[in-house]
């Protein structure tokens, strides 16, 4: 008999430890997007169910419309002092402890001069001087929407020392205006009157809150 001749077993396929790996980030892709559609599609469900529309989750911002200013504003008649009455907390007057006062003076370039003055602790004084200039809004001449800084004038050529002043409400005899700023941090009722009358006081910021302020952290300093 002849001598067999044995074949050797054929050697195991080399493992593609890429291709493996791309596989399965397939699939684990696709499985958090399906789990993902998933809960939204529940969501979605359990609103309707309960007759509520799908929003931002609990402490998101709501969408808020932007604010409008008060057009057109004298500033002939606007100048002269007013006294603060309620403020939004803000680093620049955390140290004031008495009435506050803002004095404008108009200036021969058109320019508003802004003198701020509040009372320490101890009884002193503290005095801020800058200087306010009106932002031309298109189609709103006269529109009370200024700039202010407190910065040097050598410093007036950076955006960044500009801050924004927009008028929001102002009656008709110029004795109570309600001040803020288009992103809502910060917020100011002044009156030509020392001590505004509470409901007048109360009238300012629940229009105040209207408009997506938070109210609730006013701090009153009209005395």
């Amino acid at each position: 008999m002849g001598q067999r001749t044995r074949r050797a077993p054929p050697a195991p396929a080399a493992f593609d430890d890429r291709a493996v790996s791309a596989s399965i980030g397939t699939l684990a892709t696709a499985f958090c997007v399906g789990g993902a559609l998933t809960l939204l599609a529940l969501n979605t469900a359990r609103n309707a169910r309960n007759g509520t529309i799908a929003g931002p989750a609990d402490g998101a911002p709501l969408m808020r419309a932007p604010l409008q200013v008060v057009a057109p504003v004298d500033l002939k008649r606007y100048v002269g002092l007013w006294h603060e009455q309620a403020r939004l907390p803000n680093r620049f007057e955390k140290q004031c402890a008495g009435p506050v006062t803002a004095e404008y003076t108009l200036l021969d370039d058109g320019n508003v001069q802004v003198r701020n003055r509040c009372i320490l602790d101890d009884g002193r004084f503290d005095e801020s001087v800058g200087i306010a200039r009106v932002v031309n809004v298109p189609g709103q001449p006269g529109a009370g929407r200024l700039e202010v800084r407190f910065a040097p004038d050598w410093l007036a050529w950076l955006p960044v020392v500009w801050g924004d002043y927009w008028i929001l409400k102002l009656d008709r005899d110029y004795q109570v205006a309600l001040v803020g700023t288009p992103d809502r941090r910060y917020l100011w009722v002044l009156s030509r009157a020392p001590v505004l009358d509470v409901a007048a006081l109360d009238a300012e910021l629940d229009y105040a809150r209207t408009l997506g302020f938070d109210v609730d952290k006013v701090v009153l300093t009209g005395k």
